[in-house]
């Protein structure tokens, strides 16, 4: 038996039902439509250790090496995104996903985060990054693979910079430029 939603199958949104999206790739990508750059800069505040964590242990790592205690280890993600490195400046966004620690010779993550827009002009739109995360680097560039709203058909680049971080209690600021072309 196939699912039933309430109001009788039709609370779509519409900006995603599947008609007005196929006329928007009509529009947009057979017309040839010239893409639009955005350039965006943001903060996340990742907490794994602070009353109401943002991000937490799904999976820890399978090892003994104390050396290696990270490499493994997978983590799921709710972080929230703001304008500045302020945590109590204006929430623009959250940073959802997973990352797993896979370098074994350095601090390396593998992460698969989407950047969820909660307000302002791009609210309910979304951005994907996914890609490697050398954390002991200064600055981290990862690919921006894909987004939705207002950044259907995204691509672009996303540089992340560690503004704060406390090691002992694994909580950090991270800096965000990312340049991202879409429809």
């Amino acid at each position: 038996m196939a699912p039933t939603l309430a109001n009788g199958g039709n609370n779509v949104d519409h900006e995603t039902n599947p008609e007005i999206v196929e006329e928007w790739f009509h529009d947009h990508i057979q017309h040839h439509a010239k893409p639009k750059l955005t350039k965006l800069h943001l903060f996340v505040h990742d907490n794994v250790t602070a009353d109401n964590p943002t991000s937490v242990l799904i999976a820890p790592a399978n090892t003994n090496n104390i050396a290696s205690i990270a490499f493994g280890s997978t983590y799921a993600m709710d972080a929230p995104i703001t304008v500045d490195s302020d945590p109590s400046s204006e929430l623009i966004d959250r940073a959802q996903g997973t990352f797993t620690f896979v370098g074994q010779a350095e601090p390396v993550l593998s992460m698969a985060i989407n950047l969820v827009f909660t307000e302002g002009e791009y609210k309910d739109s979304s951005l994907s990054i996914l890609g490697n995360n050398p954390i002991s680097h200064d600055y981290r560039e990862m690919p921006i693979l894909g987004g939705t709203g207002v950044f259907r058909l995204a691509r672009g680049i996303a540089i992340v910079d560690t503004v704060t971080v406390d090691i002992e209690k694994l909580n950090d600021i991270l800096e965000y430029h990312a340049i991202v072309e879409h429809y």
